[in-house]
């Protein structure tokens, strides 16, 4: 995998805050779990005390995926597989935001009865494959968004000044090494204040990723699918290469569909 092929070009902004990792995966070979293990934060435990360290599935018996990276710390991965190297690549980049989410899957999994999955989990399970933090000082443009106002939102010259994301999920990750245009997102929206914002991307991220945690422990967010709503991708300014995101572009409507008649906007969590 080389970074000077058209797989990562560094000027697609999708690829950003994964650069930093990517560049130092650079080989001619795939990522063996030992390159990726060197990446993580040091220290990194689950809540039960276990490094996290990524394992070949190859290596493991058969067993619930989050119970075994609570109870040992091992993430089971496939070898030559981009889904999970990009999962670890998540983990290297929102490591708190990946332990909460091991917690509360491990608790949740722990309390079923009836053997459905339930509400938390499915939302953590969206968050976690398809998951964008949107986050802004503006809680207008992010009400916008849960209303999902796609056009007048997108093309506000605010938006390109006001507005951040950042990309948590790992199969829309994956998903960019082949983008297409009707990809959406999973969004949570944040309202972060103008002081953090202000912040060196790198410093605003961990951030981010610490305050998030911290308020999924808690239960203050995703405790269902309806915190999360949806963000066709194309749609943010810059981030669709393939034509011009004017008028013509936005009323696409099997891209940037119209809200349902009785829309319950999804929240716009407010870290102040």
């Amino acid at each position: 995998m080389r970074l000077s092929s058209k797989r990562f070009d560094p000027k697609q902004p999708w690829w950003a805050d994964y650069l930093p990792f990517l560049e130092q995966l650079n080989s001619t070979q795939f990522p063996a779990c030992e390159q990726v293990n060197a990446l993580l934060p040091a220290g990194l435990q689950s809540e039960a005390g276990h490094t996290i360290r990524f394992v070949p599935s190859t290596e493991l018996d058969d067993g619930a995926y989050e119970h075994r990276i609570y109870t040992t710390g091992q993430v089971s991965t496939r070898p030559d597989h981009w889904h999970d190297l990009f999962n670890a690549l998540v983990w290297m980049r929102f490591p708190h935001i990946k332990i909460a989410m091991n917690t509360l899957h491990f608790h949740a999994y722990a309390q079923q009865s009836d053997g459905r999955r339930g509400s938390l989990r499915d939302a953590l399970t969206l968050f976690d494959e398809c998951g964008v933090i949107v986050f802004s000082q503006r809680p207008e443009l992010l009400e916008s968004l849960a209303r999902r106002r796609w056009s007048a939102v997108f093309q506000e010259d605010l938006f390109k000044k006001d507005i951040q994301l950042a990309i948590c999920g790992h199969a829309i990750l994956e998903k960019y090494l082949s983008p297409y245009k009707s990809m959406t997102a999973k969004a949570l929206l944040v309202q972060v204040d103008t002081k953090h914002m202000a912040l060196p991307r790198e410093e605003l991220l961990s951030y981010l990723d610490e305050q998030l945690a911290e308020r999924l422990l808690a239960a203050n967010v995703l405790t269902s699918p309806a915190c999360l709503t949806p963000l066709p991708l194309a749609g943010v300014p810059g981030w669709w290469p393939g034509a011009e995101q004017d008028d013509e572009f936005y009323a696409d409507q099997q891209v940037f569909r119209p809200p349902p008649a009785q829309l319950k906007p999804a929240s716009v969590l407010n870290l102040y």
